[in-house]
């Protein structure tokens, strides 16, 4: 007898709850379905269900068996789905979400290349920094900047960036150049309005964590409005190095306590399950794999420190 029909067939039973139900699932007679059952457990020695007149329900080692056949069904579906998704041509509408100012720098000169190469493809691109939900706002694929809490959506890294304090020149020669931490609370400030601690900035010191408590002088959800205030000598900001990074080379902008080190962040393509992956996102994740993936850290200056943080926005 095929194992591979036995485990499907037990395992239509245990999900249906009956031998009638499967039957009527795989589209076998009930004699058939029960035939199978009782064949698996002769080979393997042991009984898989209790049956009785009202129910069913699984023995000790029934729950074992059930639990790792699962597994390897959904191993060899999610393998051929895979396979036929690389083998098949992308094509159809694909729906993408991204932080704004991240889709504007680092994506938005790639869709014309991409697009180039899967012709059959038409793009939807929304560009918010709101967290949307990707079932229920029927997105296909979304670019998250964030330390991902656990999730049940499936992620994949395609590089990580730094968050970056810093002012300009300009702005430091007339207010001073802050050497500690707790000098920043008499500074101007521009406070990014989706940062999740709000205007309590944490950083990690030689000494270990400390948060600082600022005074901002201007709000915005916008990063390009945080960059655009700092380089018209308004303020310290705290910004990723995707965004501050040309700024910090070409000197319009300067690193501040370079030893107080910020979070860094992950840029993830996220997608809501691995199950049957069209062939059209599947090639948009070996595309921004492949252009990201030589660059790993979209920063300038500095060595990247890890820290943790319950919670952070996306670009």
């Amino acid at each position: 007898m095929d194992r591979f029909l036995e485990m499907q067939t037990f395992n239509a039973v245990v999900e249906a709850g009956s031998f009638v139900k499967a039957a009527d699932a795989l589209q076998l007679s009930k004699a058939a379905v029960s035939r199978h059952v009782v064949e698996m457990e002769t080979r393997l020695g042991v009984r898989l269900l209790h049956r009785t007149t009202r129910r069913l329900s699984l023995t000790e080692e029934g729950h074992v068996f059930y639990a790792r056949s699962k597994e390897l069904l959904e191993g060899l579906a999610n393998a051929e789905s895979e396979v036929t998704s690389r083998s098949e041509a992308a094509s159809g509408l694909l729906r993408i979400n991204a932080p704004f100012t991240f889709g504007i720098l680092h994506l938005a000169p790639l869709w014309g290349v991409f697009m180039a190469e899967n012709p059959k493809v038409t793009l939807d691109i929304t560009l918010s920094d709101r967290l949307v939900d990707l079932v229920e706002d029927g997105y296909d694929l979304a670019i998250r900047i964030a330390k991902l809490e656990d999730s049940t959506l499936v992620s994949k890294l395609l590089a990580t960036t730094r968050m970056v304090l810093c002012a300009s020149p300009k702005y430091l020669k007339t207010h001073g150049t802050p050497k500690h931490h707790s000098e920043l609370a008499a500074h101007s400030v521009i406070a990014y309005s989706y940062w999740s601690t709000k205007d309590e900035w944490e950083f990690t010191s030689p000494k270990g964590k400390v948060r600082v408590k600022t005074q901002p002088t201007i709000h915005t959800n916008s990063g390009d409005t945080c960059r655009a205030a700092a380089l018209a000598h308004q303020g310290v900001i705290l910004q990723p190095t995707f965004l501050v990074g040309p700024d910090l080379a070409a000197g319009t902008l300067v690193e501040l306590m370079p030893e107080f080190q910020s979070l860094e962040l992950g840029i993830y393509a996220v997608y809501p399950t691995r199950k049957h992956l069209s062939a059209k996102v599947r090639m948009l994740l070996d595309f921004l794999t492949a252009h990201f993936a030589p660059k790993g850290h979209l920063a300038v200056k500095g060595k990247p420190t890890k820290s943790r943080a319950a919670k952070t926005p996306s670009w």
